[in-house]
């Protein structure tokens, strides 16, 4: 076989790979099991049929590991925005650092007094196995997404963990002896990533936002691959100052998620994709390099069932219920917040530093770090749509929809919105005519269950309409639709 039909052969062999995942959604919806968890088993099945899909160089599944995490985070970050992520800033930083720190330290305890882990392997255990992945959450509910601040802080406690995760692990790792040195040191290397991470990514999603709006391109394609570009640089730039550059980019996409800016609405479309095949990647990854003889070693598999049963129904229900008493949540909210703390790619990745760092014991916790993460999916993950009803969490269906109908603008079209009726807002249940939009203002289109409605004076809207209006004055709109169901200005 020549070079090129080797190179064919491996394309063919990607490329099939990759469309297997994107389908492999449905078969997940048909059986019950949440996509990451068969992309962990199956991986790991055909690394042990095929040996040669784990002969990758352990540095080259970290690259891609990173790189994944990066887009995974520019897009969670983009998809909260500012406003929502202000909003729930008081829960989001209780249960993203805060909880993030006593949820490692609950698992470093268990994994050093129950199982015997050195002590220094069972503080990365415990770092590594910290931070949340919403993204798990949000695939195993189908067609569904969480509604009001429940959603926002799942996403934003996730979005605040990882950086923070990674954070620790990396200065547990930079560590090197015991006593009270290397605490302070461990401390300093802890606060400095937090700070210039928080210093680039502001400076940097302040930045991005100027070059989005002020800076035209030839090509409007070329607009999504420049954000995504910016957001891997700010990722590097604060990397290279010693800096959290996953939180870096989060804050990038944070604060350029409510900007208004060209092609906006492509840019989030580009960027979704890219983090849906990043959260496939790293999943994958994770159950190529483990080798399924490792996990049934009776010194896995017991304490990673033990750590996982004792993080879902002891650590995260007890610690983090306790941070979740100031915050107003209904019951139900709260039980749901505290059930959907599902782990996910950054485990993978901070799983693969551990073993990086040739710390005596790093196989078996790599292990069992894949043993957690796959009882979290499974069990947690498969019960989530079940739990969302139970605990009665509002949702929202989302419904795909695959055609679309516009008009493009030079220029930014002023006072132009698109809104979503919230439920006793003043357009409820009013006819167009009785919205009182004033001269100025009038609807041009309303959208109701995926179909287009006649816009007539008799119109009634009602909740969950999906509603295009022109007004001199955006705060008259939000006041009659309802700030809560604002989606923001076109773009």
């Amino acid at each position: 076989m020549t070079e090129i039909d080797s190179f064919a052969a491996d394309l063919l062999f990607v490329s099939i790979a990759i469309v297997a995942a994107v389908f492999s959604n449905r078969l997940s919806a048909a059986i019950r099991i949440p996509a990451p968890a068969l992309f962990l088993i199956v991986a790991a099945v055909l690394a042990r049929l095929f040996p040669a899909l784990a002969s990758l160089p352990r540095s080259v599944d970290e690259s891609l590991v990173t790189i994944a995490l990066v887009f995974i985070l520019f897009d969670g970050g983009m998809h909260i925005g500012w406003k929502r992520f202000r909003e729930s800033l008081g829960a989001i930083t209780l249960l993203g650092i805060a909880g993030t720190l006593l949820t490692a330290a609950a698992i470093a305890a268990v994994a050093y007094f129950l199982f015997g882990f050195d002590l220094r392997l069972a503080l990365l255990l415990g770092a590594a196995l910290s931070p949340t992945d919403p993204a798990v959450v949000f695939s195993v509910l189908g067609k569904r997404e969480i509604a009001g601040r429940t959603g926002t802080i799942l996403e934003g406690e996730s979005g605040a963990n990882d950086p923070v995760g990674i954070a620790l692990l990396v200065s547990i790792l930079a560590v090197d002896g015991t006593g009270t040195g290397a605490v302070w040191t461990g401390l300093g290397e802890f606060g400095l990533q937090l700070v210039v991470g928080t210093a680039v990514g502001v400076a940097g999603g302040y930045g991005l936002g100027k070059l989005m709006r002020h800076v035209p391109l030839p090509n409007e394609a070329l607009y999504s691959v420049r954000t995504v570009a910016c957001a891997t640089l700010v990722y590097g730039a604060a990397t290279l100052l010693h800096g959290s550059g996953f939180l870096a980019v989060l804050l990038v996409g944070i604060m350029v998620g409510d900007t208004h800016a060209p092609f906006k609405r492509e840019i989030r479309r580009f960027s979704s994709g890219l983090a849906t095949i990043a959260e496939i990647a790293a999943f994958s990854i994770l159950g190529l390099t483990v080798p399924l003889a490792d996990v049934f070693e009776p010194d896995v598999l017991w304490p990673g069932l033990a750590i996982a049963a004792l993080l879902i129904f002891v650590v995260r229900p007890v610690l983090l219920g306790l941070l979740l008493v100031p915050i107003r949540l209904r019951l139900g909210e709260r039980a749901f917040v505290l059930w959907a703390g599902l782990k996910g790619a950054v485990p993978i990745l901070l799983g693969m530093f551990i073993l990086g760092a040739n710390i005596p014991g790093a196989r078996r916790g790599y292990a069992v770090i894949f043993v957690v993460v796959l009882v979290s999916v499974v069990l947690q993950g498969g019960l989530v749509p079940l739990f969302a009803r139970l605990f009665r969490v509002p949702t929202t269906v989302i419904e795909p929809e695959p055609w679309a109908s516009g008009l493009r603008f030079r220029q930014r079209p002023e006072g132009l919105s698109e809104y979503v009726v919230a439920a006793g807002s003043v357009a409820d249940g009013s006819t167009i005519d009785e919205l009182r939009l004033g001269d100025e203002g009038w609807v041009s289109l309303v959208r109701r269950d995926g179909k287009l409605v006649q816009v007539r004076g008799r119109t009634r809207l009602r909740e969950g309409d999906v509603v295009l209006a022109l007004g001199a004055a955006n705060d008259h709109l939000d006041r009659i639709f309802g700030a809560a169901g604002a989606t923001g200005a076109v773009e």
